[in-house]
């Protein structure tokens, strides 16, 4: 496990930013047979091939980490490539544990949010979904005409009390890898 990065929206390359705490690590596709069911689960699910997949990236985080609320479709033309598999069309982000407190994935834009008890102040400011060990959470970062959807911009949460484990498939809108 490593210090998580993010994309530089200048030039597609991974660096360090203090909007990303976590700490991750990232799968080759196929790697294993546990993660080629995942895999093949999650093709069935959003009906969209494996190859279309990006390996599985694990995050943890604990005592505060979070990730500011971001996007996932790509702001640089090199990793939008149709060699690169294009753009990120599909999230699923699956929950690995159940956080005690805070830690929820926030959507900031989405037309409702989330009130009450039980709740952080950073899930307030969206739509929120707590992380509960075994549920997943699929969300398109694209319109269905291919233009970028700013719904979908979302964030971690800081955790509270405990620690999130979680586990993402990135989906491409078309296979990884692909020459022309």
């Amino acid at each position: 496990m490593v210090k998580s990065s993010v994309v530089d929206n200048e030039t597609g390359k991974s660096v360090d930013s203090n909007i990303r705490t976590s700490t991750g690590m990232f799968f080759s596709k196929g790697e294993d047979e546990v993660l080629s069911r995942i895999e093949k689960r999650v093709a069935q699910v959003t009906m969209i091939p494996v190859e279309n997949q990006e390996g599985v990236q694990v995050l943890h985080y604990h005592d505060g980490q979070k990730y500011e609320p971001h996007y996932d479709y790509f702001h640089d033309p090199v990793n939008a490539a149709p060699e690169n598999g294009g753009q990120r069309v599909v999230t699923v982000l699956m929950y690995l544990t159940t956080v005690e407190e805070g830690g929820e994935t926030v959507l900031p834009h989405a037309d409702q949010k989330v009130s009450g008890e039980g709740w952080s102040e950073c899930a307030k400011r969206g739509l929120a979904v707590k992380a509960i060990r075994g549920d997943a959470l699929m969300f398109y970062s694209l319109k269905p005409d291919g233009s970028n959807d700013p719904a979908s911009l979302h964030g971690s949460c800081p955790t509270i009390k405990g620690d999130k484990w979680s586990a993402t498939k990135w989906i491409h809108v078309g296979p990884i890898g692909r020459r022309h």
